[in-house]
């Protein structure tokens, strides 16, 4: 039975235990937690409801607070750890389903609760979103549809609003692991692209901002220019305000001082009919003036100092 060469058995080896079973998740459960609570705050979704780019589903207040909270304590999930703004949220734009009634009818807590029913469906098929069927919604206006509606009805239109959108617009809600990887690598080329288009727009707002002063720069020569004949005509001008020469100012003193007064010279002093004694009042007349003797022996001799 072997054991040779002294070898010695442990129990686990010679007895066989029961196997170790893993535990089985409910689909059901499952699926009524990813449509019905929210992924962050594991809250009843209630509008305004947001879904990410990886096609998950929030309140919209959950959000809020997990963007505004700073602390260091704050945990970083998993569900929420790819959303860095509310930017990259979608606010969706859900259809109601007739046929859900809530909790209204279940007051005394003795009815049976349909997991089937949900409270949103597809406004094109009328499919309900309850986990069963697939759902998506569009980035570019927030509306959801089923799968099935976009399949059957192929257009480039959403069939609610009218907005136009492309396939990478398309996010598949609560998909399978091969969604959320073709999500995320999605995800990861459109913020790429939005990261070099903000570099491509620093240096051209930085040109633009450059271009003015260039402009003024390139404007002062031509100021310039267009100014030589102002500052031209300003030196004319400063030429003849500005003192002639000594040797012209003496000649034209000379001249001047050579030449009468106008009005004393032409008038001769009897159509002038004026007295001696008003004559005397002014310091020109000879009776003010001194002679010789009376004159002041110092430097200066003026006619007004008695």
């Amino acid at each position: 039975m072997g054991c040779d060469g002294g070898t010695i058995p442990k129990r686990h080896e010679l007895v066989k235990g029961p196997k170790v079973r893993r535990e089985k998740v409910d689909k059901d459960a499952e699926l009524v937690a990813q449509w019905n609570y929210c992924a962050l705050s594991q809250e009843i979704l209630r509008r305004p409801i947001v879904a990410c780019e990886l096609g998950r589903l929030y309140n919209k207040d959950a959000v809020i607070e997990f963007l505004l909270d700073k602390s260091a304590e704050k945990a970083l999930g998993k569900a929420a750890s790819h959303i860095k703004s509310i930017k990259n949220v979608t606010e969706l734009r859900l259809s109601d389903n007739p046929a859900w009634k809530g909790d209204k009818g279940n007051t005394k807590g003795d009815k049976h609760d349909d997991l089937q029913r949900a409270r949103f469906i597809c406004p094109v098929v009328g499919l309900e979103m309850n986990g069963r069927h697939r759902f998506c919604f569009l980035r570019s206006c927030g509306c959801v549809f089923s799968e099935r509606a976009l399949k059957e009805i192929k257009a480039e239109v959403c069939h609610t609003c009218g907005a136009a959108f492309q396939e990478d617009d398309v996010v598949v809600l609560n998909g399978t692991r091969e969604d959320v990887q073709v999500l995320k690598s999605r995800m990861e080329e459109r913020r790429l692209r939005a990261k070099l288009g903000k570099k491509v727009k620093k240096p051209k707002a930085a040109e633009a901002a450059s271009k003015p002063d260039v402009g003024e720069e390139s404007a002062g020569p031509s100021n310039v220019k267009s100014g030589r004949p102002e500052e031209a005509g300003l030196d004319a001008r400063e030429k003849r305000i500005s003192p002639a020469p000594r040797g012209a100012a003496g000649a034209s003193s000379s001249g001047r001082a050579g030449r009468p007064p106008c009005a004393a010279a032409k008038r001769p002093p009897a159509a002038s009919g004026e007295s001696e004694a008003y004559k005397s009042l002014f310091t020109s007349h000879s009776s003010a003036k001194r002679s010789r003797e009376e004159s002041a022996h110092w430097v200066t001799h003026t006619s007004y100092c008695f």
